[in-house]
């Protein structure tokens, strides 16, 4: 009895020390998750942040894409002559051209579409079906389904269906900006990819303009700039997120519920 006490004793000390130990990693998992949920609650109370200066060329990666034509050759110049094939000006060309150079473009877009359709169907059919003589079974016929059997009038059907629609559409809409882009390749034929981003943050709202596509160097005007609709493949996008937008967007769960509600 008395070999049994002190191991008693000390089964009882470990076995308090283990849930000493349980509850002290029990406090530090609760303040590991409220600083989480204090983290996670201050990003999501903070503005949203603009994105670094970078280059801007994974905004055209789909643009590389594109069919290679044949490789550009330059037009030599012509000896003892300070004139350059192509050049707006006399001794050097300020429109960008290489990679690295910032040129302007102008998007003006101002597009609208109206159409409008009906339509309207109707149709009829009737059909009757009889036999008058049936091989001289008709009479037969007659008395096994009664008196009120006609072999002349078997089957009638009728049927009647008809379809009416009606469709509009009225859109317009109209963007204007400006917006400068940084040329990010220049393709075997002498086109250019370029790539632009602006990012403006006012209090809590971000605004972000997006710009790619391909660009012929002749194109550009003598003032280094080019219009949006000569550009090809191209991508223009305009948005915001922030604390404004995110009041303006439907919670989750609504979105959740008009996804999978019929009606």
């Amino acid at each position: 009895m008395n070999r049994l006490l002190p191991l008693a004793c000390a089964l009882a000390a470990a076995s308090c020390a283990s849930t000493g130990d349980r509850a002290v990693e029990f406090a530090q998992d609760a303040r590991a998750a409220a600083g989480h949920a204090y983290d996670a609650a201050r990003r999501a109370a903070a503005p949203p942040q603009l994105a670094p200066i970078d280059t801007p060329a994974p905004l055209a990666q789909n643009a590389q894409a594109l069919p290679q034509p044949a490789a550009y050759t330059p037009a030599p110049r012509a000896a003892n002559s300070l004139w350059q094939a192509g050049s707006r000006g006399f001794f050097r060309d300020q429109r960008a051209g290489r990679v690295g150079d910032i040129l302007t473009v102008n998007i003006e877009i101002n597009d609208s579409a109206e159409l409008s359709n009906n339509s309207n169907r109707t149709r009829t059919a009737q059909t009757q079906v009889g036999v008058p003589n049936l091989l001289g079974l008709e009479t037969s016929a007659g008395r096994l389904f009664g008196g009120g059997f006609d072999p002349a009038n078997l089957v009638t059907a009728d049927a009647q269906s008809s379809a009416a629609g009606q469709g509009t559409i009225n859109r317009e809409e109209r963007v204007q900006l400006t917006v400068a882009a940084v040329i990010t390749d220049v393709l075997p034929n002498g086109n250019l990819v370029i790539a632009g981003r602006q990012q403006v943050r006012i209090n809590a709202e971000l605004r972000e303009l997006t710009v790619s596509g391909v660009i012929r160097p002749e194109d550009i005007d003598a003032g280094n700039t080019i219009r949006h609709d000569q550009m090809a493949e191209a991508r223009i996008s305009y948005g915001g997120r922030g604390q404004l937008s995110a009041v303006q967007r439907p919670n989750i769960v609504q979105r959740a519920v008009d996804a999978i509600s019929p009606w």
